[in-house]
């Protein structure tokens, strides 16, 4: 199929072939007949993409200041190479989508197959969307008509949050397409509605929806004429409905406002407020987001948990079926703010009209029927090739990490990147483009159905790794798998066993085992006696609700990434874990935190390590540091740049960071063809593997302690 991406690093807007995605979960898949662009926020990312790099700087001072920091933590070309990749991620534009539904996952089944609908989807030919961002168009409304309702969803929350009641005033500040659209709610909600912009085309678009309009141009003058024409009242509400880094419409929205009139910001605009402003009219103002109620909770998005109705009456999914309700009746009607209609194929010229001076407003692409070869779930680049013995490899899941790490790493060790794979497509698309793969597909188990291949590449979310380990073992393949191996005891246990019966060698991502810093740390302490372990890992905050931290698809956070260095503590202290305990801090409502955790480890040579694994830090702070005290020396690793060495020579520094990323993947392709021993023991990976999710239990309870013997029986 064909997809609209866009490139942050230059700007350039491209048509690319992704695979159809297949439905999954609770997830529909949904045949393309219209899309909407968004003029202002893909206008944003034209302009944000096409900018240099000083422009894009400026634009994003908060982003400079973290790159700096980072700089100081883990170098320049570490730092640098980042970025550049974040910036060679192509980006997937649009999310007002209307269709029909040609797939329906297994926890989806309120749609069928046949539906008329509605989505946020991307600019694609089928998209593949949670059904809690589905809404079924009624009769008589047209699919094209349809396709406006995130947009209109979005004014919709705004106006919910103005809280109009009939007769009141309401100010639209922006004549957007948003701000058009917010004009014919209000004026459907029973109010009086005033719009003001510069545009004398907008402002007769909002004249013809009902509306009275004002000048922005006019500046205090329009204030004055919405003070005149409330009889010195003031509006009740106002809704900024803009883009502007300009404080002045703030300002004149508070002075154009009654005694405790509502601002709601649906827009952007400059936030230094006046204290003045709101002090005498006592105002209230608040920031409305997106479509509504359960906009960016994956709880609710992804996993479909819907909030019960009669606690939460106006979710974004039922904000959509509302918009759609009035489409329906006619008090909505968007198709009059159209002023461009492009078939998909000339996308790019539907993107010249959007970042150019050309006066527009609503942009409809229309998408016909696909073609036979743009039906398919999979897209073959290249023709296969005798490549001798080399190992044959797919990749499941193709994120930042795949595709900037891992598959880098594998093509590095000679390895032959068949195929890769993305539940969406677009992520394996952008991969096999980069790094020259074979063939892309949306269903990873053409990955394991196909012969060719001989080593499969895990790299998906945490909660689905044991899940593709245990099937693609049965399948007869290699593999490796970005840790955790599992995220419970349980799934730990059939990997085990699939472990046990495959042909094919398992090799898990704890590449610090591997890095050149770590080897040279090996050797300094080694026969000088049963080392004493210290691991500081600045792992730096992310945010409450990220996937990590939710315990069925991250598993936690030491699950997730202090297995590291639970792992490189066994490693150096060469023996078998014992024992463990586990310590947290507690959130303000009581609740333990797992990434403000002190894990320490008891091994059976007596060695003891301690991990503090810690996300109050500072970015500037080196991210992972290594002490052990042996045989009266200390030896220091400080972020995989340095090892210093108090007591004997040994001391070395790294020009870049090195955390063996690329050293594992190739130890693991030697061991494969015979030429090198396994990277890990089976044994050692599965023992720290278990540990890991017992360190996680016990934080998730507040901490403890298990020994061998109790975590056996």
């Amino acid at each position: 199929m064909r997809q609209i991406l866009q490139s942050l690093r230059d700007g350039e807007t491209f048509l690319a072939d992704v695979p159809v995605p297949t439905a999954s979960g609770n997830s529909v898949v949904v045949q393309t007949v219209a899309t909407v662009v968004s003029a202002g926020t893909e206008r944003m990312l034209v302009e944000f993409g096409r900018a240099s790099w000083l422009e894009k700087a400026r634009s994003q001072p908060d982003k400079v200041r973290q790159v700096l920091e980072r700089v100081r933590a883990n170098g320049l070309s570490a730092t640098l190479e980042s970025v550049r990749s974040k910036l060679a991620q192509p980006v997937p534009l649009g999310y007002c989508q209307a269709g029909i539904i040609v797939a329906v996952g297994p926890g989806a089944g309120r749609f069928a197959v046949g539906d008329r609908v509605v989505t946020n989807g991307p600019h694609a030919q089928f998209v593949k969307v949670p059904s809690t961002l589905v809404a079924r168009v009624p009769e008589g409304v047209t699919l094209e008509a349809a396709a406006f309702t995130p947009l209109a969803a979005i004014a919709l929350q705004g106006l919910r949050l103005a809280a109009p009641t009939l007769g009141e005033t309401i100010v639209v500040y922006g004549l957007g397409l948003i701000g058009l659209l917010t004009v014919q709610l209000a004026r459907a909600s029973g109010c009086r509605v005033i719009g003001i912009d510069m545009s004398a085309e907008r402002l007769a678009l909002a004249e013809l929806a009902g509306a009275t309009a004002i000048n922005a141009a006019d500046g205090d003058l329009a204030v004055t004429r919405v003070l005149e024409l409330t009889g010195n009242i003031g509006a009740d509400a106002v809704l900024l409905t803009l883009s502007t880094q300009s404080d002045e419409p703030v300002h004149h929205a508070a002075q154009m406002s009654r005694k405790r009139g509502r601002l709601v910001l649906v827009g952007v605009a400059g936030l230094s407020l006046s204290r003045d402003d709101f002090y005498r009219k006592e105002l209230s103002f608040q920031v409305s987001c997106s479509y509504g109620p359960g906009r960016y909770d994956p709880t609710h998005e992804e996993a479909g948990i819907d909030y019960p109705l009669p606690f939460v009456r106006w979710t974004e999914g039922r904000n959509f079926d509302a918009v759609l309700g009035l489409m329906r009746d006619g008090s909505v009607n968007p198709l009059p703010l159209v002023t461009h209609r492009f078939p998909l194929a000339e996308a790019k010229q539907a993107y010249e009209v959007v970042a150019g001076s050309e006066p527009s407003l609503a942009i409809v692409l229309s998408y016909g029927e696909p073609t036979a070869h743009e039906l398919l779930p999979s897209i073959q680049r290249t023709t296969r090739t005798a490549t001798g013995g080399r190992t044959r490899v797919g990749v499941i899941g193709a994120g930042n990490y795949a595709s900037r790490v891992l598959i880098p790493a594998f093509k590095a060790a000679g390895a032959v990147l068949e195929s890769v794979a993305s539940a969406g497509g677009v992520s394996a698309s952008i991969a096999a483009t980069s790094h020259e793969i074979g063939r892309v597909v949306s269903n990873a188990r053409d990955l394991l159905a196909d012969a060719d291949i001989d080593t499969v590449v895990i790299a998906t979310r945490h909660d689905s790794h044991a899940k593709w380990v245990c099937d693609a073992l049965d399948a007869g393949k290699n593999v490796y798998v970005e840790k955790p191996l599992a995220l419970t005891l349980e799934e730990l246990e059939r990997v085990q066993h699939a472990a046990m019966r495959a042909s094919g060698l398992l090799c898990i991502g704890f590449n610090r085992r591997f890095a050149p810093l770590m080897l040279s740390l090996k050797n300094v302490i080694e026969g000088r006696g049963v080392p004493t372990i210290n691991i500081l890992v600045n792992s730096g905050a992310i945010p409450p609700d990220h996937w990590a931290h939710d315990g069925m698809v991250g598993g936690g956070r030491i699950v997730g990434e202090a297995c590291h260095f639970i792992d490189a503590a066994q490693q150096l202290a060469n023996s078998r874990i014992v024992g463990i305990q586990v310590s947290t801090s507690r959130g303000s409502d009581g609740r333990p935190i797992d990434d403000l955790a002190l894990i320490q480890l008891r091994f059976e040579n007596s060695a003891i390590a301690s991990i503090q694994y810690l996300a109050s830090g500072h970015a500037s702070f080196p991210k992972e540091r290594i002490e052990v005290f042996v045989g009266g020396i200390v030896a220091r690793v400080d972020n995989w740049r340095r090892l210093e060495v108090f007591g004997r020579s040994g001391s070395q520094r790294s020009s870049r960071q090195d955390k063996g990323a690329n050293a594992l993947p190739l130890a693991f392709v030697r061991a494969i063809h015979g030429v090198g021993p396994i990277p890990i023991d089976l044994s050692v990976q599965l023992d720290v593997s278990r540990w890991s999710i017992i360190a996680q239990q016990l934080a998730h309870d507040g901490g403890g302690s298990v020994s061998d013997e109790a975590s056996t029986a």
